[in-house]
């Protein structure tokens, strides 16, 4: 294998999408890696979903670089396969991934960057990629009463499959695409009432209208201002998603696309509006306090669900990682690969932390072969 200039390999920390990605690309360039991660195989986030979660984004649009996703799979990719995918893609690219290894700190030496991981390790290297991703770790918003609820309490990372709750009284917390696909899979399942807590109404699209996916317009629309799709893309949504308002969840007073800008993109259809016109599923207020073993809503209403299922999203979680180096925002975000991040901290990358229109792994895909030349034109 062809090594870099200084004749050790690139590091790449997280052998999710991202770093295998990112380890393909510079594979390509003749730049040697090494994939540290920290659970036993590849695809650790993925393997945690839910079982019958599929992607939104389609086949083609969320395979990585140098390997298709088999045809088989079907147009809209489930856990599993991804899952599968993820294993043949490293095989494919040969890419050497130490699992076990986790790495808890990044920092600058004399003309190297060292990691510190487990069991003592210290590894050093002239270039690292970070590629943990932006859903490191699950997180619980911080509810009064939340370290004494002795209620039945997961977050969504821990939730597996909805024939587990027949019969019982569910309580999503979250309308995002995780939060409403589960409230329906729940509602579908059996479970003798659902109630999904919402904050700010999402903007509910369909996967796919007339055979182009929502994906792919926003591809094609990505370089317009959002205030000139606002218009169209609303219609679009009336047009093709039933009006939930008096069901108590309205259309949101923001644009869609200049939410989907800012960060919160569109949440993707899958039968949750046909649940809610049904009475299977309730939008209620969003959470507010935990009381012993019962919610208060945002309303003042005390309810008593059997469970509460938290989709309250996840933290990229990098203080500890590379915090001390200066390079985050307030929001922990890590700079884009750019004159900033080369003048701040060169010959350290970061693949994975962005949200973008277009979908997170054709980001990832972007990103890798953004990061391989970056190495490339370092290394000359």
């Amino acid at each position: 294998m062809p090594m870099t200039v200084e004749g050790i390999p690139v590091h790449i920390v997280g052998a999710g999408p991202g770093g295998l990605a990112t380890a393909a690309a510079l594979h390509e360039r003749g730049i040697s890696t090494v994939v540290l991660e920290k659970s036993g195989s590849v695809g650790a986030s993925w393997r945690a979903h839910y079982d019958r979660l599929r992607m939104h984004t389609t086949r083609r649009g969320s395979q990585l670089p140098g390997l298709p996703i088999p045809r088989s799979a079907g147009r809209w990719v489930g856990r599993d396969d991804f899952v599968r995918y993820l294993e043949s893609y490293a095989e494919h690219h040969g890419i050497e991934v130490a699992t076990g290894v986790e790495v808890d700190r990044i920092e600058r030496g004399d003309e190297q960057w060292l990691l510190h991981a487990n069991g003592g390790r210290r590894l050093a290297s002239p270039a690292v990629v970070v590629a943990t991703g932006r859903h490191r770790v699950p997180h619980l918003p911080p509810w009064p009463g939340l370290d004494c609820y002795d209620g039945e309490l997961l977050h969504s990372a821990d939730y597996r499959r909805a024939d587990a709750y027949t019969g019982k009284d569910v309580l999503v917390a979250g309308a995002g695409a995780a939060g409403t696909e589960i409230a329906a899979e729940l509602a579908a399942a059996g479970a003798a009432r659902v109630r999904i807590a919402v904050r700010t109404p999402p903007h509910l699209v369909r996967r796919s209208t007339l055979g182009c996916s929502a994906q792919a317009c926003a591809v094609l629309s990505r370089r317009l201002p959002a205030r000139l799709l606002d218009g169209p893309a609303g219609l679009l949504a009336r047009a093709t998603v039933p009006d939930l308002t008096e069901y108590g969840l309205p259309r949101p007073r923001t644009g869609l696309c200049t939410r989907a800008r800012a960060g919160s993109g569109p949440v993707p259809d899958s039968g949750f509006a046909r649940a809610v016109r049904k009475g299977l599923v309730e939008p209620v207020a969003a959470v507010e306090a935990l009381d012993g073993g019962k919610v208060l809503l945002a309303d003042g209403r005390l309810i008593d669900p059997d469970t509460v299922i938290a989709a309250t999203g996840y933290r990229s979680e990098l203080d500890g990682l590379v915090g001390h180096l200066g390079l985050l925002d307030e929001a922990g975000t890590p700079p884009r690969l750019g004159r900033r991040a080369q003048r701040d901290a060169p010959g350290l990358y970061f693949a994975g932390f962005t949200s973008p229109v277009g979908g997170s792994l054709r980001q990832l895909g972007l990103d890798a072969r953004r990061i391989a030349r970056a190495v490339a034109r370092a290394n000359r």
